[in-house]
């Protein structure tokens, strides 16, 4: 063929059609599952807040798969996406509001709530590696089921979204999910896809990054041990390591992040009901 296919076009060339892996939730930090138009098939570029944006097809229907920031605003807003043809499409959502608790944690190492300058230091070193790592966008597309699998089974003990405060400062919302197991129990790749980064970092100790395609990352944290090394194509429910205390950690457990498009989201929203079961959580 001698003109380049429209990057939908050959992603659905790639992926096929397939049932919901992700449920839609068009909250802060949820996702929004978007529907198109047929002609948007042919479409080079789908974009929400300039971040590019997987689109698939849900039982026969083409839906934009929207990953929300946290911080969005309530309200309606839109995607934009561009043909083949240079003609360009607005397709309008509602973004819902949500609450999200807050969550007050006491450490007793002190020096991970207020960094000296050495560890503040590491800190902005490492940062760019995380970042890139969730910035990761590759063509191919690893997941084969319509969901993801559970990482590890043990207790929920933190949710996503929670405003948290270490000895009475501050700090980011909670990025991911927390499941309290013992040390050294396995830890699993939720789908398909290749390791993008491991590393020993100050704040989420020993951790893995898999990529899984289209924007599609998962982050595995506190790790004791790591089992595999970046490049490496793993499977659906390998073993990528063990649960551990490592970094910021009040015990052991791992932390489990879902970033869709450079956007982190709420990972209960791609497991299903038998894997939510497996650690104690209702559908949300």
């Amino acid at each position: 063929m001698s003109r380049i296919l429209p990057l939908l076009l050959l992603a659905l060339l790639l992926v096929g059609s397939a049932q919901a892996f992700v449920r839609h939730d068009p909250v802060p930090g949820g996702v929004a599952l978007v529907p198109l138009s047929a002609e948007s098939e042919r479409a080079v570029q789908i974009l929400f807040d300039d971040r590019p944006v997987l689109a698939r097809f849900f039982d026969g229907e083409l839906r934009a798969v929207v990953g929300i920031p946290l911080d969005a605003k309530p309200g309606e807003h839109r995607i934009v996406v561009t043909m083949d043809d240079g003609r360009a499409r607005s397709y309008f959502f509602e973004i819902l509001p949500k609450e999200y608790p807050a969550q007050r944690i006491t450490l007793p190492d002190d020096r991970t709530v207020r960094l000296s300058e050495e560890d503040l230091a590491r800190f902005h070193r490492e940062r760019p590696q995380i970042l890139a790592a969730f910035a990761t966008r590759t063509d191919t597309w690893h997941v084969s089921e319509p969901s993801l699998s559970l990482p590890v089974a043990g207790r929920f003990s933190s949710p996503f979204g929670l405003r948290r405060y270490f000895n009475g400062e501050p700090r980011s919302p909670h990025s991911g999910i927390d499941i309290a197991a013992a040390q050294g129990t396995p830890v699993v790749a939720a789908a398909a896809g290749m390791v993008v980064e491991v590393g020993d970092y100050f704040f989420n100790g020993k951790t893995v990054f898999i990529d899984h395609g289209h924007g599609l990352v998962t982050m595995y944290c506190h790790l004791h041990e790591i089992h595999v090394s970046t490049g490496q194509q793993v499977a659906r429910e390998e073993v990528i390591g063990t649960v551990g205390r490592t970094g910021r950690a009040t015990g052991p457990h791992l932390h489990w992040t879902v970033s869709l498009g450079d956007v982190r989201v709420e990972p209960l929203l791609f497991l299903n009901s038998r894997d939510l079961g497996r650690i104690g959580v209702s559908d949300p």
